[in-house]
């Protein structure tokens, strides 16, 4: 069952993705050379900096980069100074026994809430020790029972793994195994109007059948788009914002840290 409706609302509802923090336990913790923790920490500074209100906080996925319990709660730390619920799908970095340890008496782990007029569902596509993702049986089922008890909501999917080919020969291989299974699943419930997610580390915004197809940058370190191999991009850190309205429309953009200098060593040649 979904959570209550959180604060229902007869404006537009303000959300902001956060995604692919790779964090650590120890919060000088660094990804190919970049402190994630002072990342993270500028980009929610840009969010209270930039967003007046904010209706939900969506993070989705790779929270951490050593899966480990302290890096959790620095994520919940860091995320509670933004006055909004907020929740959190796994990534294939993180460890998902830990996330619920530190989400404990919480709904940072719930995956369906009601907001408005919006259904809003995370799903899990993590499969441990694996860098690509899979929807099991059973969160396919949870996403086909819980759209269809919800017709008259408009939808919002989440997960962490990019189900669609994106154009990067590398990152394409590590992608949704079984995606052909969510969207038969979405083309039966017309309601869906965004598909949301992380793991590629850039910008992606495209529109498949009427469904909006969304991932964001990083947090941390960006990928560069369209690369066949590994290679980090000089993009700055950042997150998406996204307006949803109460007959089914969004507006949605991406914003980035300024003041941002980066330089991955050579010899690294993945992460």
């Amino acid at each position: 069952m979904p959570d209550s409706a959180i604060g229902r609302v007869d404006h537009a509802l303000e959300v902001v993705q956060l995604t692919d923090s790779h964090l650590f336990g120890e919060p000088q913790g660094q990804l190919l050379g970049l402190d994630t923790y002072d990342s993270l920490q500028r980009v929610i500074e840009l969010v209270l900096a930039e967003r007046s209100r904010i209706d939900l906080v969506l993070a989705t996925g790779d929270l951490s980069q050593d899966g480990s319990t302290d890096s959790y709660r620095y994520f919940r730390q860091l995320s509670e100074r933004i006055a909004a619920p907020v929740r959190w799908c796994p990534g294939n970095h993180d460890q998902r026994e830990n996330m619920h340890e530190v989400a404990r008496s919480s709904g940072l782990m719930n995956p369906v809430l009601d907001l408005g007029n919006w259904r809003i569902v995370l799903l899990d596509s993590l499969i441990p020790g694996k860098v690509f993702g899979r929807l099991h049986a059973a969160q396919l089922a949870l996403l086909d029972k819980t759209l269809g008890e919800a017709p008259e909501r408009h939808c919002l999917v989440c997960l962490h793994h990019h189900p669609v080919v994106i154009g990067s020969r590398w990152m394409d291989r590590l992608g949704l195994r079984n995606a052909a299974a969510l969207f038969d699943i979405l083309a039966r419930h017309a309601q869906v109007r965004v598909l949301l997610w992380g793991h590629i580390h850039q910008a992606f915004d495209q529109v498949r059948d009427g469904l909006r197809l969304l991932a964001s940058p990083s947090t941390c370190v960006q990928f560069e788009p369209g690369s066949k191999t590994f290679q980090v991009s000089s993009q700055a850190p950042g997150y998406r914002w996204l307006r949803l309205y109460e007959d089914g429309r969004l507006d949605t953009g991406v914003s980035r840290i300024t003041g941002f200098e980066f330089q991955v060593g050579a010899d690294i040649k993945g992460y």
